[in-house]
């Protein structure tokens, strides 16, 4: 008689075949022993002037949560007193450079650097990128410091293990560990945001410190936090050494930052945008004007172009570019790779030096309307057509005479066709268009008639293209684009 069931050996299974990973580290003592010495406390002190004043956060801290004034003095009433801070810093040469955070000493009567065993040395400021948050210190030791040195950010991938050490609440020497939860974080904390983010416990004070890969080499200077409570949710951000190393070694040789410059201002690249120039996929930067006197106003690069690639890099988004641009030699002759016409092409560009008052690559807001185009309830002015106009897409259009060009407040360098109406609900004006502004070009052909503006738009039609490109100048000159839906 045959069993109604089948006995099988008492064998265990193979085990699922998995990827091999790096184990999380049982301990990090031995780690984190070799870097206590080398990060410090950045003791700060600066005198509050005026009757019963409170101490305020540092300016140009990205999070004012993050950092947090410890202070004594005087009592209230007396005037001038003194208020203390304390952040964190760490060494990165053994004759006593110091890394920290530049809201940490900003505004700093004196520094001093507090090491884990106990000793002071007053420190002088080198130099600071506002930019970036980013200054160094230096001491005069007596003998040489242990220092710590910086790794390579890019190799880092989300999911590895990092390791913070700080003055968290004024408790030097506190270590914490985490892993990287995402990169490339953009927080608008400045135009050159590429933060890592991590859980490791970062607090108010751990501001300036390191974030170590497993290996000991400085990956990050923690910099950031989000956080309701003003503690630690896990959501910490740091400046990567890819961006952070370039500049410290540029303070400490010139006291100063010397970045590269474009001289272009830049836009997103929208599918909408995409679609208008006949690109393939949404990617680059889009050029909505070339700043005068900038290493391309010779015409190499021209409104309207976008930027694909930039010294080998490429532009994926919008603030790529100025990241790129940036982290590039001053006088660097680099290749650029725009789209024109709907055609690549490849220019050489001698970067310029990007000085305090010049305007990095970055993105343009629309041009605000002039005070005589608005409302006092803020909406447009619709004023009755001219006879000589025509209406195309919810716009009503005319020619950029003299006496529309002085009723509108138009600079006399812009060129074009003057938008005297906008249809309310209309894609035109969905996308911002104002009376008073001008259409330059429609898709890249420059326009200086309605009937221009009429005979491009039907020509895109029978192209089969969804949307219309139009370079917009406002009163002022400033440009811009929008993509038009022509359905």
């Amino acid at each position: 008689m045959v069993p109604a069931f089948a006995l099988t050996p008492n064998v265990a299974p193979s085990p699922p075949k998995m990827a091999v990973t790096q184990p999380g580290p049982g301990s990090v003592a031995d780690l984190a022993e070799g870097l206590l010495d080398a990060v410090v406390n950045i003791s700060t002190s600066q005198s509050v002037k005026g009757e019963g004043a409170s101490p305020q956060s540092p300016k140009g801290s990205p999070f004012q949560e993050f950092f947090d004034d410890f202070f004594d003095g005087q009592e209230k009433g007396q005037g001038n007193r003194k208020v203390n801070s304390l952040g964190s810093g760490f060494v990165i040469d053994p004759s006593g450079y110091v890394v920290t955070n530049n809201h940490v000493i900003e505004g700093a009567d004196d520094i001093e650097v507090i090491f884990p065993n106990g000793s002071k040395l007053k420190a002088k400021l080198v130099g600071t990128d506002t930019k970036t948050d980013l200054s160094v210190l230096k001491v005069e030791p007596k003998a040489p410091l242990k220092a710590v040195k910086f790794g390579d950010s890019k190799k880092m991938r989300i999911g590895d293990w990092v390791m913070a050490i700080g003055n968290p609440f004024g408790l030097g020497g506190s270590v914490t560990i985490g892993i990287i939860s995402a990169r490339g974080r953009n927080i608008n904390a400045g135009p050159y945001d590429n933060f890592i983010q991590t859980d490791a416990a970062i607090n108010k004070g751990n501001s300036g410190g390191p974030l170590f890969n497993m290996y000991g080499e400085v990956i990050g200077i923690n910099t950031a936090i989000i956080s309701p409570s003003g503690g630690s949710i896990g959501i910490g951000f740091a400046v990567p050494t890819e961006l952070a190393q370039n500049i410290v070694q540029q303070l400490i040789e010139f006291g100063e930052t010397r970045r590269g410059w474009l001289g272009v201002r830049i836009q997103p690249v929208t599918d909408e945008v995409s679609e208008s120039l006949g690109l393939k996929e949404a990617r680059g930067a889009l050029v909505s004007g070339v700043i005068k006197g900038g290493p391309v106003d010779n015409g190499t690069i021209k409104a309207g172009d976008v930027i694909i690639t930039f010294d080998g890099k490429q532009v994926k988004e919008m603030r790529d570019l100025p990241l790129a641009v940036a982290e590039s030699p001053v006088g660097k002759a680099v290749d650029v790779i725009i789209m024109r016409d709907g055609k690549q092409q490849t220019v050489k560009v001698t970067l310029g030096r990007l000085e305090d008052g010049a305007e990095p690559e970055t993105g343009d807001d629309a041009p605000a309307l002039a005070e005589k185009d608005q409302k006092k309830d803020g909406q447009n002015q619709v004023p009755q057509p001219p006879q000589d106009t025509v209406s195309v897409l919810g716009l009503t259009l005319s020619d950029l005479t003299d006496e529309r060009q002085k009723n509108f407040g138009i600079a006399d360098s812009v060129e074009g066709v003057v938008i005297t109406a906008v249809q309310a609900g209309s894609p035109a004006a969905e996308k911002g268009l104002k009376v008073g502004e001008v259409i330059v070009e429609v898709g890249q052909s420059f326009t200086s008639s309605p009937e221009d503006v009429i005979n491009r738009i039907n020509e895109l039609k029978g192209e089969g293209r969804r949307n219309a490109h139009m370079m917009i100048a406002g009163p002022d000159g400033q440009l811009r684009f929008v993509a038009i839906p022509l359905e």
